[in-house]
This record gives C-alpha cells, structure tokens and sequence, in this order.
C-alpha cells in the first residue's frame, strides 16, 4: 500500500472526517490515478484510505477513516447497501429517486439517479473510475435491477483527466423514461438529458410551488430557466390559467409542451418561449406585463468561491427584475445551484435585488434539495442547492 504524507498542520481536515485533501496539502508520495493511498499526517499517524488523483486539484478524495476498513468490493458493497438503506426509510413520492450522492454516502465523485427500473450513474472520479466495474455490479446486486446508463459526460471529468465515458453499462434497450412524480408524470432521457437525465433535487419544491400557486391562487405564472418544464407542470397542478415557460434550449421546451399535454392540462393554459431569460424579463418590464408567479431556476453561475463576486450581479439582476414584475401579493420562487454561493450570500443577493427594485417581501420557506440528497454535518460543501419563497408585499 502505497504511503502519501501530509504537511505539518494539513492533517486537520481528515481528522474532522471532511473527505478532500488539496495538492498544497501534500508533502510527498505518489500513485497511479484513483489507487488507493495510506494517508499519514507529518508524524506518521494513520488518516485515512483515499483515492489518489494526480491530475487534480483535489489530490486526495477519503474511502474510510477506519484503519482496519479494506477498500474492497466488499466496501463498496455494504456502503451502497447503507445508502440504499436509508432511501428506504425517507419519504420519497416518486418511483425516481437520488440513490448515491458522493461524499454524503461515503463514495466521493459517485453518482446514481434511479429512474423506475433504470439506473443512470456518473463516475466523476479517478477512484470511481477505477473501481467502475466493481460498483456497476454491487449496484445492480442491490437494486435487482438489469439497466444502468453511464453519464460519466460531467466537466469535473476533465479536472481528474479522465475522458467523457456515456453509454450502457449493463442491460440496454430505450433511453428514453416516464417516471411518475407526486401526482404528475414526467418524461427524460437518461442519455441527452441534464446531468443524470433530469432534475431530482427540485421534486419536493415544485410540489411545494403547486400548492403555493393554489394556495395564493396565482393564476399568471412566469417560469424561467425552464428546462423541460417540471416546475410549469406544477403550477398548472396549481390551478394557474396562464403559464409561460422560459428557456434557451428548444428540445427542452419541446418536452415542457409534451409534459403538459401527458398530464392532461388544455395546452392553451401553457406557452413554451424559447429566449434569453434576462431579455425576457426586460421586454416583459417594457411591455408592462405583470405576474403573480415567478419561477427563478438558473444554471449554475459560481461553481466556486472565486466566481461568486461575478455570479452574485447575475443572481441579483434577474432577482430585481422578477420583482419588478411581480403584482403586490406574487409570489418568487427563486433558487441557486451555485456551490460558490453560500445561502447566507444568496439572501444578501435577493435583499439587494429588493432594494433596487424596489421592492420588498416576507420569506415563506427557505429550501435545499431533497432529502435523498443528502448533506453531511462533516461536509458543508455539500449543501449546494438552496431557494428562497417569497410573497411581496
């Protein structure tokens, strides 16, 4: 077993049992790409098992801080059992769930999305790399499933210097789902769509944005950064008339029409736009159209701290735009996928928003991703999704 030392006072992390260990942190040792490394501190005191990563930046990712643990099949067997486990015990309302979520289940740069009796996985790791075929058949073993798509097609690949990989890993047949979720069924693709094939981390939230829509009877509903429209399919749930869907990506929108129609609404109550959202809100602000729901779901725009400054005038600019356009009692349902932005930044953000606005609004929930999604008390990176519902007042 090959030995990596840290440098004196780097050992600190991995003893508060947070998975990352940064090339500055290294003082000597190498291996080959996703092997598995005995990590030592400065004194020669045992760490943790981790995979090793020579091209990233992130050079050392923790397997186990249990110095008798084995990284094994059988590791990777009772770690996807435990996270299967505790999916089990949590109330999901969909046959779609988040099965692995990487470091919060003990399996850094892994990835696994159920989608009925389908599998979609992302390997974005050397360690998981690695240990690819290991993994397909513990998943498979576990689940009783046939099915599992590779969408090993993420950027974080290029940062471990590893290829794009898609493609049946086990099984074959159709790529493209139906999945059922609360009372609404939804359609993806497990190979084009966005990261595993489709947006699990929003399903409680746009459960709770249908009963907001019915509870505060919003009846025009402008959703933005739409994507195939889940969050639209929601609204009319709600019982809104009129629902307009924003987005960049015609195929996206294409499946929010498609969305609409397989869920029984008139199509009538829906208009698929297919527009940069920001210009969208402008020409709306000049046509002096008004809503009384907003939808606010962008892209990633600060994958890091270092980006935040920059994102952050993008996150408040479509914030006070949506304000603006919002009636007194509308409700904003505005989110960040940013890791960069923390959630205490991101109301800071949308206070900002209001005060230029002007404009101003009682917080009614604030919301993360759903459960089987999990984030760790020893890792706070891991808390990237986070949303604010707001009635202006």
């Amino acid at each position: 077993m090959k030995v990596i030392r840290l440098r004196a006072g780097k050992e600190r992390s991995l003893q508060r049992r947070h998975p990352w260990v940064f090339e500055g942190s290294v003082a000597k040792g190498k291996a080959d790409a996703g092997e598995t490394v005995r990590v030592e501190s400065q004194e020669g005191e045992f760490l943790a098992w981790a995979a090793f990563s020579p091209n990233s930046a992130i050079r050392l990712r923790a397997w186990s801080f249990d110095e008798q643990e084995r990284i094994d099949a059988a590791f990777f067997q009772r770690r996807i059992a435990a996270a299967l486990a505790m999916r089990a015990r949590l109330p999901i309302a969909s046959n779609a769930v988040r099965l692995i979520h990487g470091e919060a289940d003990g399996l850094p740069g892994l990835i696994v999305d159920r989608y009925g009796d389908t599998l979609s996985a992302q390997f974005g790791t050397a360690g998981t790399e690695r240990w690819k075929a290991v993994i397909v058949d513990a998943l498979l073993s576990a689940t009783g499933l046939t099915r599992l798509f590779e969408r090993s097609d993420a950027s974080v690949r290029e940062l471990e210097g590893l290829p794009p990989a898609t493609g049946w890993l086990a099984g074959e047949g159709s790529t493209e789902l139906t999945i059922q979720e609360h009372q609404w069924q939804l359609s993806l693709d497990v190979a084009e769509g966005h990261k595993t094939g489709y947006y699990l981390d929003q399903r409680d939230n746009r459960k709770k944005f249908a009963d907001a829509v019915r509870q505060y009877g919003c009846q025009r509903v402008l959703n933005c950064f739409s994507y195939t429209g889940g969050f639209s399919v929601a609204a009319l749930a709600g019982g809104a008339s009129e629902v307009i869907s924003v987005d960049s990506s015609a195929p996206a929108l294409a499946r929010a029409t498609a969305h609409v129609a397989l869920n029984g609404f008139d199509p009538i109550r829906h208009q698929a736009l297919d527009a940069d959202v920001n210009h969208t809100l402008r020409d709306c602000l000049k046509q002096g159209r008004r809503f009384d729901a907003i939808v606010l779901d962008p892209p990633k725009f600060a994958p890091t701290v270092a980006h935040a400054e920059r994102a952050a005038r993008a996150y408040k600019d479509i914030n006070r735009l949506a304000l603006k356009l919002l009636e007194p009692g509308g409700l904003l349902f505005t989110f960040s996928c940013s890791g960069g932005i923390s959630p205490d930044l991101f109301h800071k953000i949308v206070a900002g928003a209001g005060l230029d606005a002007p404009a101003d609004g009682f917080i009614l929930d604030r919301v993360g991703a759903t459960p089987d999604h999990p984030q760790t008390i020893c890792f706070p990176e891991g808390e990237y999704l986070k949303g604010l519902l707001i009635l202006k007042r």
